[in-house]
């Protein structure tokens, strides 16, 4: 059964999917939410590469699920990332909107189907309660601050985000939106085409 962990890191290297590891596999993307005063925000830039390629700058990354109740965003393969995410409203449906029960079911069934551990994709998931990542391997990570990045650009959008809301008042999708603009400054993999969706 995969256990849901806290981290103040985005994630940790030791259990990772081969896509979390590999920087050159997850391109093209970068996902951000910020969670503050009872809000939640996830955005994400538009930024689809291939190769040396830009093929697309105006990508959508981040849906609503569940009756616009949970936010999702993905970093990976945008196929496998479509299967993971129809997989997850499923489990939605499933467990009637309880965001956690469907991640670690996910997560077990990612883990052990043979045709979904060849996918790779990371999720980031955010209710009104809580944010997870989801990883190929059975991980279920709860960040313990709130915030949460993936994909090639995470580790700047992460920095930026825990900077703005240590020393801002910004409300948690002005917080995104900035963090995901200075992730698409620095990695050449993100840009500034940018959608935020808040709860």
């Amino acid at each position: 059964m995969p256990r849901l962990t806290h981290s103040r890191t985005q994630l940790t290297s030791r259990r990772l999917p081969a896509a979390a590891t590999d920087p050159m596999r997850i391109r093209s993307t970068t996902i951000l939410s910020v969670r503050r005063d009872g809000r939640v925000a996830m955005g994400g830039d538009g930024q689809v590469t291939l190769g040396d390629s830009i093929l697309k700058s105006d990508a959508v990354k981040v849906r609503r699920l569940h009756k616009d109740s949970v936010l999702a965003g993905f970093a990976g393969a945008a196929a496998d990332a479509f299967a993971l995410i129809e997989r997850f409203e499923g489990k939605l449906e499933q467990f009637k909107g309880n965001t956690k029960r469907a991640a670690i079911e996910l997560a077990k069934d990612w883990r052990t189907d043979r045709a979904l551990r060849r996918l790779e994709s990371l999720l980031a998931v955010a209710d009104r309660e809580c944010s997870l990542i989801i990883g190929g391997n059975g991980d279920v990570i709860e960040p313990s601050d709130g915030i949460l990045a993936i994909g090639s650009g995470s580790t700047c959008a992460l920095a930026a985000a825990r900077a703005l809301l240590t020393h801002t008042a910004l409300a948690s999708s002005q917080i995104v939106e900035a963090g995901l603009k200075i992730a698409g400054e620095i990695n050449i993999y993100s840009n500034q085409h940018i959608t935020v969706e808040s709860l």
